[in-house]
């Protein structure tokens, strides 16, 4: 039991400070005080941290037992099903935000797309120079994220069938069918018929990971039950942010950013340690993965909810938005059309980001 607690640490901190949180609602108590504010974010922060450290653990071991894609997409799809089911009771139960799921979408895709693939190429290109990846599994990834993000977040601002940037029921009935159906696809082609699409031998690769202890049930659950705190935890922590937001004047879009970062911190990890390890198809299956299970499984969740509850969803993107997401998606099928990466490609997703940052405050 104390190795278990050694090994556990962190899933522990992270149930008690849930717990402290939800039985002492004073912590969260408006008005907050500048101190009080600053402590309870700095304790939130430095508990979801070390909780992701120990998700990553926990993936890791079931990448080195089962292998890629297996080991990343299990992880990708935890997180993004952990991050849909949150978006989808704040919807149920939360004040009416018609453009809540839009923003979040939005804030991973450029999260992703842009600063978590910018700064692993950087990494891997002051590292490895050049590294070398598995051309199909970029094109099939792309492909199904540029169909998805157009009729998804772009098409509804422009189509006359109604007067917001929403979809009408028609196209909200077959997008989400449709979203869902073709997701569903791509996983069986990923896990079974194509896996090969999704795999890269490295030079300098080491296999040989050793005796791995414990099992892929106790790991699996583990994995599992380490992330939920974290996703619980950054809905508290977006309380001190508000604060912080509504007292410095700052744009209200960045507390969703820092939310957004929090959540995917696993993900964002695994995918910087892969690519100092030179495993830079394990970063495209991370983050290209991550982006298309983001819009594949949170459009047919919150179109689905929408129609049940006749709860106004909007989806498309201000023009602003659009243009930057296109100009993402573009950037990623030049950059990722010759198999290769090197430093340069993420000093240029990093300059999108920085962008992105930049409109956020214009």
């Amino acid at each position: 039991m104390i190795s278990w607690f050694r090994r556990e640490y962190a899933f522990v901190v992270a149930v008690v400070t849930l717990v402290i949180f939800m039985t002492n609602g004073d912590l969260l108590a408006t008005p907050f005080t500048p101190l009080r504010g600053g402590l309870v974010f700095g304790w939130l922060f430095i508990v979801i941290l070390i909780s992701s450290f120990s998700v990553v653990r926990h993936a890791e071991w079931l990448a080195h037992k089962f292998g890629e894609p297996y080991g990343t997409l299990i992880l990708t799809l935890s997180v993004i099903s952990i991050e849909v089911a949150m978006i989808s009771s704040v919807m149920l139960v939360g004040d009416d935000n018609p453009t809540l799921a839009r923003d979040t979408m939005f804030a991973v895709l450029m999260l992703v797309l842009n600063g978590l693939i910018g700064a692993c190429l950087l990494i891997g290109g002051i590292f490895h120079r050049e590294q070398f990846f598995n051309l199909r599994s970029a094109g099939s990834y792309l492909s199904l994220l540029l169909v998805l993000a157009v009729l998804g977040l772009i098409l509804p601002t422009w189509t006359e069938s109604t007067r917001d940037a929403s979809h009408s029921t028609s196209v909200a009935v077959f997008l989400t069918v449709a979203a869902f159906g073709i997701y569903g696809v791509f996983l069986g082609l990923q896990a079974f018929s194509h896996r090969n699409y999704f795999v890269h031998e490295e030079k300098g690769d080491d296999h040989s990971h050793g005796k791995l202890e414990g099992s892929a049930f106790y790991h699996g659950i583990m994995l599992l039950c380490t992330m939920l705190p974290i996703v619980l935890l950054a809905k508290k922590i977006a309380v001190v942010l508000q604060y912080g937001l509504d007292e410095s004047g700052l744009p209200q879009a960045l507390g969703g950013v820092v939310v957004a970062i929090l959540v995917l911190s696993p993900e964002g990890l695994a995918a910087i340690a892969a690519a100092k390890a030179n495993q830079i198809q394990r970063v495209m299956n991370i983050s290209l993965g991550s982006g298309l299970a983001t819009i594949g499984l949170t459009i047919p969740a919150v179109l689905a909810i929408g129609l049940i509850t006749s709860e106004p969803v909007q989806l498309g993107l201000e023009p602003v938005d659009a243009i930057l997401l296109c100009l993402t998606l573009g950037l990623c099928i030049v950059n990722f059309s010759g198999g290769r990466t090197n430093a340069l490609q993420g000093v240029i997703h990093l300059l999108v980001f920085a962008a992105w940052i930049v409109l956020i405050f214009d």
